[in-house]
């Protein structure tokens, strides 16, 4: 157990109603009673006054204890209630840190937590992407992940892993003896059983990942198509200047909005054409990388009076150029030139940036196509947890390899072995300092 006692303010900065803060550690009910007197019932809130060194009142307000094992952080903690006014809560902080308490590291409470054994790093890690989620669906994956549902999945394929270790071990170890091992075809079964239901964790895990992260969309295209003012309409505000000269957009821009509760980073691209001085080429080159990084594309033409969009250059050319895997929604823009009605038109949605008509159906196209988790219920997961499980999925791969070209049970459980390490990543029952360090500096000092 960590020796030192730590304090942080565990309410927003700023003026409000009510300030906590929070006090966690060896010296949490010394300090406690010499700030509020003797300590009150466990987990009840009980009116104090908060004293300073000489006795005068700093505060007044709530305080409770949570004497530990049975706390947040498994130690003995304390919380501070009182009127949330900066200068209020920075002398009861002061008083704090003057009795032996030193301010809180970012994430600490929750990394002692963890430490502890009250958290698994999954449900650490969810504490703060609640707390950052972007929009409803994203609360309510990392809610999911915070009670557990990511663990328990992740928990239950180890188990299975350990399981089929111990067959094939306890064969390795007792060769002589007369031990009932695996046939080639049960032990094939199984992996591939884990295997698929590894990459059904995956998938959940990463649409949670697009979740707390939020999709990014791509807006391509041919110059003077209206890419930029289609970014502007979307976004509700001019996110890019707009000119009528082609090749006014010559880099990548970034905009970020929310559709229907949805977040997303919107890119705008230089024109996609041959030719051009070398900041255009650069321009154009920077587009096609940005395509190919994107969830979605939206490929915008020209509509032409002739009913040809895109007659203004080849779009069967750059059609061809787009990445193979990425989903595209063809948008024909400027028919307000041609009065082309607004919104679906064949494979294209058909809208006027200038006017606005069809945008709002653009949007509901686009949330339609963009929603990670299609409401299914997925849990909130972070880069780090995709890598685990890409390494895990490596690694059953080639311990179905191993058995099946008959390399050897110690091939095969070594793969295994190290499936069951990548994933103990995730939750934290394999891990080391730096990782530690990694996750928790993200999290609110208060956290």
């Amino acid at each position: 157990m960590p020796e030192a006692t730590i304090c942080a303010v565990a309410t927003p900065p700023g003026r409000g109603g009510i300030g906590v803060i929070r006090l966690s550690g060896p010296g949490t009910a010394e300090i406690a009673e010499a700030v509020a007197g003797p300590l009150p019932p466990a987990r009840e809130a009980t009116w104090r006054r908060f004293r300073g060194p000489d006795g005068e009142t700093l505060d007044e307000g709530l305080m409770l204890w949570f004497p530990g094992p049975r706390s947040f952080t498994g130690e003995d903690v304390a919380e501070f209630q009182g009127h949330g006014g900066p200068v209020v809560m920075d002398r009861l902080l002061q008083r704090l840190l003057g009795l032996g308490a030193r301010l809180a590291e970012p994430g600490e409470f929750s990394q002692r937590a963890f430490l502890n054994g009250r958290l698994d790093l999954t449900r650490a890690e969810a504490i703060a992407d609640l707390i950052e989620a972007g929009s409803e669906a994203a609360a309510r994956a990392a809610v999911r992940s915070l009670q557990g549902e990511f663990a328990r999945t992740i928990d239950q394929l180890v188990d299975r892993l350990t399981a089929l270790r111990v067959h094939l071990e306890a064969g390795i170890d007792f060769a002589e003896e007369p031990l009932e091992g695996l046939a080639l075809d049960d032990l094939n079964r199984q992996i591939e059983a884990l295997d698929a239901d590894l990459a059904e964790t995956r998938r959940r895990a990463s649409q949670g990942q697009q979740l707390q992260e939020g999709l990014t969309l791509v807006i391509a295209g041919r110059p003077n198509a209206g890419k930029s003012s289609l970014l502007n309409a979307l976004a509700g505000r001019d996110a890019a200047i707009v000119t009528e000269l082609a090749g006014t957009t010559r880099d990548v821009l970034h905009a970020y909005l929310h559709i229907d509760g949805m977040p997303l980073q919107v890119l705008d691209t230089a024109g996609l054409r041959d030719g051009g001085d070398l900041v255009e080429q650069e321009g154009v080159r920077r587009a096609r990388r940005a395509m190919a990084d994107a969830d979605r594309i939206l490929l915008v033409m020209e509509d032409s009076a002739d009913g040809d969009p895109g007659a203004q250059g080849d779009m069967e050319s750059i059609e061809r150029e787009l990445p193979a895997d990425i989903p595209v929604t063809r948008v024909i823009n400027k028919i307000d030139l041609t009065q082309r009605p607004a919104g679906p038109d064949g494979e294209a949605m058909a809208v006027s940036a200038l006017t606005g008509a069809g945008v709002d159906r653009l949007r509901s196209h686009i949330r339609g196509h963009l929603d990670p988790a299609d409401g299914e219920a997925v849990f909130i997961a972070r880069r780090r947890h995709l890598q685990s499980l890409d390494r895990a999925e490596i690694s059953l791969t080639e311990a179905r390899t191993a058995a099946v070209e008959g390399m050897g049970e110690e091939l095969v459980a070594e793969s295994l072995r190290q499936a069951q390490e990548h994933l103990g990543e995730i939750t934290g029952t394999v891990t080391t300092e730096d990782l530690l360090g990694e996750i928790f500096s993200t999290f609110c000092i208060g956290k």
